[in-house]
């Protein structure tokens, strides 16, 4: 083993410290780039030019994403809007059929555990704006006490669709 001391003066005296030969010599004639005047190459480096292309490609992709993405949040809760309806719907009439008559409300669905719970409406992000379509009794019916129940279920949002018609006539 070598002492501290000893490797330190080896270095010093430029030798290797595990052989004790010199250590490569450098070429005392070759200039180093830290010598001449102009010590930036042509070939390192972006031109403006070419950065400028770069981030006029980026706008152009930024530009043409965002309108996709934009609409595509709409599609999906417009698609989770059809779907959440055409349940509501089947259960509504399947409680019709197992019952002999539709639901006061929807909230009876989930009461008879048809439904686990309301589904929230994805255009207003609301379970309470559901529109309840009652069915339609005749006077015989209401003198006898008949309840109308729930047929049909609407969005409650007034906002239109992007196939322009209004979600509270889905």
């Amino acid at each position: 083993m070598m002492s501290i001391q000893r490797a330190q003066k080896q270095l010093l005296m430029d030798q290797n410290t595990g052989t004790g030969k010199p250590l490569a010599i450098r070429n005392p004639s070759a200039k180093s780039r830290k010598n001449t005047p102009c010590s930036y190459s042509r070939t390192t480096g972006f031109t403006l030019i070419e950065i400028m292309i770069v981030f006029t490609l980026i706008g152009i992709l930024v530009a043409m994403g965002i309108p996709q993405f934009k609409y595509a949040v709409k599609r999906s809760r417009e698609a989770t809007l059809k779907e959440d309806l055409f349940i509501m719907r089947k259960l509504l009439n399947q409680y019709c059929v197992d019952k002999g008559h539709y639901p006061a409300s929807l909230e009876s669905l989930a009461e008879e555990e048809y439904l686990m719970k309301i589904p929230k409406d994805p255009i207003t992000r609301s379970s309470e704006t559901w529109i309840e379509v009652t069915e339609t009794l005749t006077e015989e019916e209401l003198i006898n006490g008949e309840i109308p129940g729930v047929m049909d279920v609407h969005s409650g949002s007034e906002e239109i669709s992007l196939d322009g018609t209004p979600y509270n006539t889905w």
